[in-house]
């Protein structure tokens, strides 16, 4: 197993009188991870996979709960999005049993239709996994070992199973899109236009690192923007997906609006367009590294609670910067190379405007920028 970045902080909430959640896409290990945690201390594995535990945890009333809970001091709750009223469960047991530590994980589905309702206001912990970060990767391989798979990681991603499975890459990508992209997001959003959502996913595969056009996407797609803004905010509140705005301060010239969009693994975005290919005969190799940069900034902005908001940078005149963060007013700014011999032209004009320099992060220096800050 991979020691997860999450597992300390988790286990610091114990006893705090508050639910512990963990929300993220399948597959990403939320359950192996909570049950590393609790391995060695009793407690009560509730699988809401289980049409019984289903039934059971489903509107019970306080003596219900009692039954249920019985002696345990600790108890899991798995798959709970696949329970209904599940909010207001999680409610009484965290209010009626103050000696109980309730440990809960979900999909995205989950968090959008229980747990940001009333019940639980106040009362929770909550936490998000993604796949695999190259922190995490680094830890568990050692540096070189880990740098030795920098391109499988590029091409494949970074989920347990995949890093886990080396030969079988290509079919269980293929499987996992297929269930968790196709299956599990048509059924749990009531998405009436399925072919329209795979459209949609190809064509953002494809400008990965370039400013989308949601005008663009509309006419491609036969649908209207609105309905793009919405498949988008679906696939975004999955993990498939994140959006990266322009930052805009000071220049009457920077882009504000336009939007670029990332792919939270490279794994997932390669099996969209089915192109595993070698990196040294693809045209999307820049693409690739800077969406496996940005995305796991992220996971590691997100693990380590920073207060980091994440831009890119572009004028009407073509000058751009990959990445921008802003810290407490402090403006950090980032070039993504692949080869660290590549010739990068700086803009002057962000540098002189925002009185900072650009850092060129390229696959001899990228380790750093991706460990925690």
């Amino acid at each position: 197993m991979i020691d997860r970045l999450l597992k300390s902080t988790i286990s610091s909430k114990f006893g705090k009188g508050k639910a512990i959640i963990l929300i993220g896409p399948r597959q990403v290990g939320k359950t192996t991870l909570i049950l590393s945690i609790i391995k060695d201390e009793k407690h009560l594995f509730l699988d809401g996979d289980d049409p019984t535990i289903r039934s059971l945890l489903n509107s019970p009333n306080t003596e219900q709960l009692r039954n249920i809970i019985g002696n345990y001091r600790l108890i899991f709750i798995d798959e709970a999005q696949r329970i209904e009223n599940i909010g207001l469960t999680l409610k009484i047991i965290t209010d009626q049993f103050k000696d109980v530590q309730l440990l809960v994980s979900g999909s995205s589905a989950f968090e959008l239709k229980n747990l940001t309702n009333e019940p639980l206001t106040g009362r929770k912990w909550q936490y998000h996994l993604f796949p695999i970060s190259w922190q995490e990767f680094e830890n568990h391989e050692t540096y070189v070992k880990a740098i030795m798979q920098l391109e499988q990681c590029l091409l494949y991603g970074m989920y347990p199973g995949i890093l886990n499975n080396a030969g079988e890459e290509i079919e269980l990508l293929k499987t996992l899109t297929d269930s968790y992209l196709y299956k599990d997001i048509l059924a749990y959003n009531n998405i009436k236009k399925p072919d329209v959502l795979e459209k949609l996913l190809q064509a953002l595969a494809y400008q990965v690192g370039q400013e989308v056009s949601y005008n663009e996407l509309s006419r491609l797609l036969g649908v209207d923007k609105n309905t793009v803004n919405s498949y988008i905010d679906i696939l975004e509140d999955n993990y498939v997906v994140f959006r990266l705005s322009g930052f805009s301060k000071n220049l009457r010239t920077e882009i504000k609006r336009n939007q670029k969009i990332y792919f939270y693994d490279n794994g997932i975005r390669n099996s969209i367009i089915g192109d595993f290919r070698p990196l040294n005969i693809r045209q999307d190799k820049g693409a690739l590294w800077e969406n496996f940069l940005i995305s796991d900034r992220i996971k590691n902005n997100n693990y380590t609670q920073s207060l980091a908001r994440s831009y890119f940078w572009r004028t009407t005149q073509q000058q751009e910067i990959d990445y921008i963060e802003t810290v407490q007013g402090e403006i950090k700014a980032y070039e993504f190379k692949w080869n660290e011999k590549a010739k990068v032209k700086i803009p002057k004009t962000f540098e002189n405007t925002y009185n900072t320099s650009v850092t060129v992060i390229h696959k001899e220096n990228f380790a750093a920028f991706l460990k925690t800050n």
